[in-house]
């Protein structure tokens, strides 16, 4: 749902036109450069909405699991006390990626589901698809069998702990530039030029497109040899085809199909105290801060608004899911960058986002979200919140029951799709998880590239 005034309407309509046909532009032109670089062989194929086949049949190939040089992933983990200058980061990689139980949540979930919930890191990603590759009824041993190679490398880990530092670029490239001189010697990646290789890289891809040495996060994205493999990210850079966003890990991850239904049925079951909610707090660097109009906001509502001051200890993911699961809608500013972790923590609560930039959900998990964003979220424009021209309460107060049971029921069907499952082999479900959807598309993406570039028969 949206809501704007007839002239603004037709601007934002007009907007996101323009904004369409240059980003269609942009990837022509990253296809054509390709093509002129790899002749007929070679060329991105572009993102669509959903897995043609079953996230669990592997009819479009299988994938080659690289043992990478420790230094790339295994010592990463190990050296889990000096990656961040915040502190040690071992209790949010321990348990494979999910981090430890959430006993947090003891009073706010059922008993039976507790277990399925843990205090997950939101850079997680790296680790969490790993062990599922590992273990995938799609791998294969044989490389010379494979229609595509993961590239199991913790970019994310290994960047993470240069970032707020005094280091160089020389020591932000670093693993990159030792990833890439391994991945040269390597046939199947020489023999493709990295069109058949996947990564996953658990932050957002802003961090690793730095322009010059004084700015920020690492350059692999804009090196060279990266162009031409697909990158799974948790936000994807809208204007470069190679990128693909996928959902922020968070701290549910359901054990069987069995725990996906149970939790669907309570989350659709729960009486919403609240109209909506804000998890998020101001910042006062920040000028024309966004969170602090909407703290406001949310102060200005009464009882019908309630928030959690985002301070780290009370916005690791509990109390934020906690604080979804009494409301019917969620605000979801902008974070660091236009998504943010909220965004589906919210959404496993049950409760229904609002965005305030089409650049927060808009071109980023197509693979995982419905294309029309209106059957699952409201839209605001944040400029007519600023201003005063627009109540937040009354827009969401004015949609009415039936309306956003729907449109509740469809983010709760969504849910599959947007969760990490706790077992190495999945779900077990026809539908899968968000791993089998990212892998089905993949695995999709690929066999589009071979098909479009096939040699012509003679």
């Amino acid at each position: 749902m949206t809501l704007a005034p007839p002239e603004a309407a037709k601007k934002l309509k007009l907007s996101g036109q323009i904004y369409r046909r240059a980003a269609a532009a942009l990837l022509a032109v990253q296809l054509f450069l390709v093509l002129l670089a790899r002749g007929p062989a070679a060329g991105p194929a572009k993102c669509d909405h959903g897995p043609a086949a079953g996230p669990n049949k592997c009819d479009h190939g299988r994938v080659f699991v690289y043992d990478l040089p420790p230094a790339l992933n295994r010592d990463l983990v190990a050296g889990c006390a000096h990656l961040s200058p915040f502190g040690s980061r071992c209790a949010a990689l321990s348990n494979h990626g999910f981090g430890p139980p959430a006993h947090d949540l003891a009073r706010a979930v059922p008993p039976a589901l507790l277990p399925a919930w843990f205090a997950t890191d939101q850079f997680s990603a790296e680790l969490i698809f790993h062990r599922r590759m590992l273990s995938s009824r799609c791998r294969t041993h044989d490389p010379t069998r494979a229609a595509a190679f993961f590239v199991p490398f913790y970019g994310g880990l290994a960047l993470g702990q240069f970032l707020w530092t005094n280091a160089t670029a020389a020591d932000r490239d670093r693993h990159a530039r030792l990833l890439l001189d391994w991945l040269r010697a390597q046939p199947a990646w020489a023999r493709s030029g990295g069109l058949d290789h996947f990564l996953v890289l658990g932050r957002i891809s802003w961090d690793f497109r730095r322009a010059a040495d004084s700015g920020w996060g690492s350059s692999l994205l804009t090196m060279p040899a990266m162009a031409n493999a697909t990158r799974l990210l948790i936000e994807r850079n809208p204007w470069d085809g190679m990128d693909v966003a996928v959902p922020y890990p968070t701290g549910f991850h359901p054990r069987s199909g069995a725990d996906v239904a149970a939790w669907q049925a309570f989350v659709l079951q729960r009486r919403r105290r609240t109209l909506f909610a804000f998890a998020g707090g101001p910042r006062a660097a920040v000028k024309d801060d966004f969170r602090g109009v909407l703290m406001r906001v949310c102060g200005a509502a009464g009882g019908a608004c309630r928030s959690v001051g985002c301070a780290p200890e009370r916005c690791g993911g509990g109390a934020a899911v906690a604080l979804f699961l009494d409301a019917g809608f969620c605000l979801q500013p902008r974070g660091d960058s236009f998504t943010r972790r909220s965004v589906f923590d919210c959404m496993v609560a049950g409760a229904i986002p609002v965005f305030f930039w089409r650049r927060s959900v808009e071109r980023q998990y197509e693979w995982f979200l419905p294309e029309e964003v209106g059957e699952f979220s409201v839209f605001v424009d944040a400029g007519m919140v600023r201003n005063g021209s627009v109540d937040v309460g009354a827009v969401l107060g004015g949609i009415g029951e039936e309306r956003a049971r729907k449109m509740r029921e469809k983010v709760v069907g969504l849910l599959p799709r947007i969760v990490y499952a706790l077992p190495e082999e999945g779900l077990g479900t026809e539908e899968g998880d968000a791993f089998d959807v990212a892998l089905a598309g993949v695995l999709r993406r690929f066999r589009d590239q071979r098909r479009l570039w096939a040699p012509a028969p003679s």
